[in-house]
């Protein structure tokens, strides 16, 4: 006699009385936690589709939209010479402090060394410093070396406030990777740069995804020692550029030109953060539930 299997239906499990009364609250809060976020750059584009006398209106919506601002910074050869100056010092440093980052993080989640926490902390202590307090120092080494105002006297300091972040980004995704995947590929004959390269590397993309992006976000947007070590348009970096805009007359504030050009220069970090949000998302999840 065949027995016969009747579906049984199931219903997810009910939420206690209080999460559900929190529910609304939770989503009221992020809704006002959204708002407050994109409240600011919808702001920032009303004004850049402003012109004129209208500029200085507080007026929600442009009574008469324009493209006039764009098209000034798109002409302006200055903006895009900073522009090509911020992308190359951006991946340039970006590559420079992942290479950099994932042998020293490396090197931190898997050797025996003595003192990880106080090399670690060490190598976190540089991120205290303030800039502002090296930046003249910075400024008259910079001038004797020869490389003040060039790209690579721009790469190097940045370089140097990226590299503790992305060190310890990565540190602490190498140490969540099960280290028998490392052994196996020992035992098979690997060396262990090979091991590092066939199999953690692989295996870390999401976390690596993750500090490239935040290196570059953070290198893009960097002002100070952009503004310090540089003083001509030709190396100048986007943040820098904009802020020595200056209207057609010496009575008119460029605010049109300035909403514009913030627009177009946060449109790439957008499309970034957009493109790439699930590696960013599962980087920063990384060994944040064990099991």
């Amino acid at each position: 006699m065949a027995t016969v299997l009747v579906p049984v239906k199931t219903t997810a499990p009910a939420l206690p009385r209080d999460r559900q009364r929190l529910r609304p609250l939770t989503l009221a809060f992020a809704v006002l936690v959204m708002l407050a976020s994109l409240v600011p750059f919808y702001w920032l584009i009303n004004t850049s589709l402003k012109t004129g006398a209208e500029l200085s209106s507080g007026s929600l919506f442009p009574t008469a939209p324009s493209l006039q601002n764009y098209l000034e910074v798109l002409q302006d050869g200055k903006f895009l010479t900073a522009l090509g100056n911020s992308v190359i010092v951006g991946v340039v440093t970006t590559s420079l402090a992942l290479l950099l980052a994932s042998f020293a993080a490396y090197a931190l989640a898997r050797l025996a060394l003595p003192r990880k926490g106080l090399i670690l902390a060490a190598v976190l202590s540089v991120t205290t410093f303030p800039v502002i307090a090296i930046a003249a120092p910075m400024f008259k080494i910079w001038s004797d070396l020869g490389i003040y105002d060039t790209l690579p006297g721009l790469i190097i300091p940045k370089l140097t406030f990226a590299l503790p972040m992305a060190i310890f980004v990565l540190t602490s995704f190498f140490r969540e990777i099960p280290f028998e995947l490392e052994e196996s590929a020992l035992i098979d004959g690997a060396t262990p740069f090979q091991a590092f390269r066939k199999v953690i590397l692989p295996l870390a993309v999401p976390g690596i995804a993750t500090t490239a992006i935040l290196v570059f976000i953070s290198v893009w947007n960097e002002f100070l020692l952009a503004v310090t070590l540089t003083s001509t348009p030709t190396s100048r970096t986007v943040p820098v550029a904009i802020a020595f805009f200056a209207g057609t007359n010496e009575f008119e504030q460029p605010i049109g030109t300035i909403s514009a050009a913030s627009v177009i220069v946060t449109l790439p970090l957008l499309l970034l953060v957009l493109l790439f949000q699930k590696r960013i998302v599962a980087g920063l999840t990384a060994g944040a539930i064990k099991g």
